[in-house]
């Protein structure tokens, strides 16, 4: 997926950034089966970064960090911005498929100096209900363009590995459309213990038979992936979780969410913690070459004969 840059004006009045092109997760109009919204939790957010200037004067300072974006599930405004005098900037920009960036620049801090942009967020969280008749749903034929991003590997999410093939396949057998993902689901589930550790992708936790939340996620989209069915990451602050894309009857589409990790619940979210970015497969144009699971924090400054080093506290809390 390649970027599409867009830079935009921060404001403080507003950052309505829409939904549009991104899964259709509303409430459906009268008759299209799909997830239903629930209860509405609102927070705010606070996402930024300070730089100060140690052993002597800093130049050229450019800084990117991921802010959060409005989903059919998150609706997202800028109530506050703090930004010290020697920021230029911010703004804002898209990566394509579920990601907005902040884009800080400074041009130079003295020695012993510090600046900084804060940006807070006030979020309209609600939580997803399952839809009441699951009959009708059925994985796409004929996925667009933009679903079938989600079809193939990323990394830690082995699609293609024959064990992973295999386990999906004997889940999945002799069921369809919403109960074929749901057989994967609870397979995934009785075949990783849930446990603490570092990353190690899909692989690994099957072969091992236990992970932390991203493994358990991983090894979903991986298997749901392999049986043709959209799947995707769906960061949220301290943890993920995984959503899978089905059609009705009529061939309208729509993302469910599920639980991988910790309490069931599938084609539901109860948690309404704020999400940062979807997907698991990025390109980040300051990051050349490299595929992204996540996009992280991003900084870079120019360095001359007798100038110090910066040191980076990034903010990413609820406020």
């Amino acid at each position: 997926m390649l970027p599409r840059r867009r830079l935009l004006a921060a404001s403080a009045a507003a950052l309505a950034l829409p939904a549009i092109g991104r899964g259709q997760l509303a409430t459906p109009a009268e008759g299209v089966v799909g997830p239903k919204l629930g209860d509405m939790r609102l927070q705010r957010y606070r996402v930024g970064v300070i730089v100060a200037a140690e052993g002597g004067p800093c130049r050229g300072i450019y800084a990117t960090l991921p802010v959060p974006t409005s989903w059919p599930e998150q609706k997202v405004r800028i109530v506050e911005e703090d930004v010290s005098r020697g920021v230029k900037g911010p703004v804002y920009r898209t990566l394509a498929d579920g990601v907005e960036q902040m884009v800080v620049t400074i041009p130079s801090i003295p020695a012993g100096g510090k600046e900084h942009a804060i940006i807070t967020f006030e979020l309209e969280r609600l939580a997803i209900v399952a839809p009441d008749d699951t009959a009708g749903l059925k994985i796409p034929a004929k996925p667009s363009r933009d679903i079938r991003l989600h079809l193939g590997a990323s990394p830690y999410v082995e699609t293609r590995d024959p064990k992973i093939v295999k386990f999906a396949k004997e889940a999945a057998a002799d069921h369809e459309g919403w109960k074929r993902v749901e057989a994967i689901y609870d397979a995934v589930r009785q075949k990783v213990e849930y446990r603490n550790g570092d990353l190690k992708g899909a692989r690994r936790a099957l072969a091992d038979g236990w992970g932390d939340c991203e493994e358990l996620t991983c090894l979903f989209i991986a298997a749901a992936r392999s049986q043709d069915i959209p799947a995707r990451t769906v960061w949220v602050e301290g943890h993920c979780y995984p959503e899978f894309y089905l059609e009705d009857a009529d061939g309208r589409g729509c993302w469910h969410p599920c639980q991988a990790a910790g309490t069931r619940a599938f084609g539901e979210m109860p948690d309404q913690l704020p999400i940062l970015q979807k997907g698991d497969s990025f390109r980040d144009p300051d990051r050349p070459g490299k595929q992204l699971r996540y996009v992280a924090e991003f900084l870079k400054g120019s360095m001359t004969e007798g100038s110090g080093k910066p040191r980076v506290n990034w903010i990413r809390e609820g406020a």
